[in-house]
C-alpha cells in the first residue's frame, strides 16, 4: 500500500544561484526565487536535523529557516487567544 513520509520544509537564503544545483541532493526542491534569493526545500522528518546542518555549511548559503507550519495548530480558530495576533485599534 501507499505510505506517506513525513516531510518538513526548509527556507534557504542564498547568495549565488549555483547553490540550487547542490540543494537537489538534500531533498525535494519545490520553489526557487531568483529575485529574492531563497529556495523552499522539503526534507524527510527523520533526517531533518542532519540535512539542516549540512545545508547551513554550504558555501553560498546565507541562512536557513525552519518552516513554522508543523508547529501551528490546524484547528486554530482565534489567533488572538494564542498570542500570535494582537488586535489593534486600527483593526476595528
Amino acid at each position: 500500500m501507499f505510505n506517506l513520509t513525513k516531510r518538513r520544509a526548509l527556507i534557504v537564503y542564498y547568495n549565488g544561484y549555483r547553490v540550487i544545483r547542490t540543494l537537489h541532493h538534500y531533498g525535494q526542491l519545490r520553489y526557487t526565487s531568483k529575485h529574492f534569493h531563497y529556495a523552499v526545500l522539503y526534507v524527510n522528518q527523520d533526517s531533518y536535523d542532519e540535512v539542516k546542518k549540512k545545508v547551513q555549511h554550504l558555501r553560498s548559503v546565507k541562512r536557513v529557516i525552519d518552516s513554522a507550519r508543523p508547529d501551528l495548530d490546524p484547528t486554530l480558530t482565534d489567533l488572538e487567544q494564542t498570542g500570535l495576533y494582537k488586535q489593534h485599534d486600527e483593526d476595528d
